[in-house]
């Protein structure tokens, strides 16, 4: 998936992937998937994506900073 934000690029494809954090199961209403990246140029962001009842209803990026990439990384 690719998403501008803020002139910037982010891109699942050609980002590192870091780590990913899944919340209930396939199929689950409430469940959701987050994946962190970063790009080249060192920026991070979260691919979201999960069900109907879920925080992320649809897959979207969100471009974060690296302080919240790390707290992320902590508590997940």
């Amino acid at each position: 998936m690719q998403k501008t934000i803020c002139k910037r690029e982010y891109d699942t494809a050609t980002a590192e992937f870091i780590k990913k954090h899944t919340e209930g199961t396939f199929g689950d209403p409430k469940g959701y998937e987050e994946t962190l990246y970063k790009t080249e140029k060192g920026y991070y962001f979260l691919y979201v994506n999960g069900g109907e009842e879920s925080p992320y209803k649809k897959e979207d990026i969100k471009s974060i900073s690296a302080v919240k990439a790390e707290e992320w990384l902590k508590n997940n």
